[in-house]
């Protein structure tokens, strides 16, 4: 039987059905519409595909333009914008039924030495004392049975350093929260994989904050939700190994949007990456 952290290596690994066009898998979509983390890894992944392997990504920009359909493949359409000396630059088109679900500009470096320095990491809990997801949610009164098998089967362990809000909303409203994250099974060796799969938990809680603002959570009575756009700058070698610390905050919402940015640091403090998304926020008077 395979894993869930096999199951989502498989879907990232796109194949090519043409010159510079990709085919991705679907993983598993529970509310009927493909995961946005799936469609970033995979445009992501494809465009690596079209550059040389001295050349790890550092950043992407997306939109997401359409719902994606779980029951059809996602076609990966790969421009070449431009091959520098030191920076290759790939436009991606993420396509079903002929027409774009997210569109993605991706950019390439050659590792470079130069100006260094970072935000330091905040003082928090580390993930070894604090209490698993599930366990917190049964403490909350939650069924057993839906919370297992809500949780069974993710290929991502997380722990929230503030209370959860899936089912209930936070004791606080606050724009703010910080969590850890890691696969619940080691990933194959390789950054650009592990850059990719980063890529994919991107989409999982940066949204979270705007939520928490405003006392609400995930499952709040007739709110409509959806990512808009996704950008994403890696810092430094992306290893996805361990424990990694996202600390997010929603700076501002408005016109029905939302703004949620991350960083996200290793154990040791190192900062791997900085992240932004805005989402749509309707919800009921």
């Amino acid at each position: 039987m395979t894993s869930p952290i096999d199951e989502l290596v498989r879907a990232l690994d796109v194949q090519p059905v043409a010159e510079d066009v990709f085919r991705g898998e679907n993983i598993d979509a529970p509310n009927g519409r493909i995961f946005g983390g799936q469609v970033l890894a995979q445009s992501l992944a494809a465009a690596a595909k079209t550059v040389g392997e001295d050349r790890p990504p550092h950043s992407f920009h997306g939109y997401f333009l359409r719902p994606g359909d779980p029951s059809v493949p996602v076609e990966l359409a790969v421009e070449r914008l431009r091959d520098g000396r030191s920076f290759t630059a790939r436009r991606v088109q993420a396509m079903q039924k002929d027409k774009p679900i997210l569109s993605m500009i991706a950019s390439f470096q050659v590792p470079a030495h130069g100006l260094d320095h970072q935000a330091p990491m905040p003082e928090v809990p580390r993930p070894e004392e604090l209490t698993p997801l599930r366990e917190r949610l049964i403490a909350a009164g939650h069924d057993p049975e839906q919370i297992r098998r809500a949780v069974s089967g993710q290929p991502f362990e997380m722990r929230h350093v503030q209370e959860p809000i899936y089912a209930d909303p936070g004791a606080e409203k606050t724009a703010s929260q910080a969590l850890w994250i890691r696969p619940v099974s080691p990933l194959p060796p390789g950054d650009l994989l592990h850059a990719v799969v980063l890529a994919f938990v991107s989409d999982y809680t940066v949204l979270e904050p705007t939520l928490r603002a405003h006392g609400l959570s995930w499952a709040t009575p007739g709110m409509k939700m959806a990512s808009l756009d996704h950008a994403m700058w890696f810092h430094r070698p992306a290893r996805f190994d361990d424990w990694l610390l996202f600390v997010e905050e929603s700076p501002s919402a408005s016109g029905a949007r939302g703004l949620g940015l991350a960083r996200i640091y290793a154990k040791d403090g190192t900062l791997i990456a900085t992240l932004g998304q805005e989402g749509m926020f309707r919800v009921p008077e």
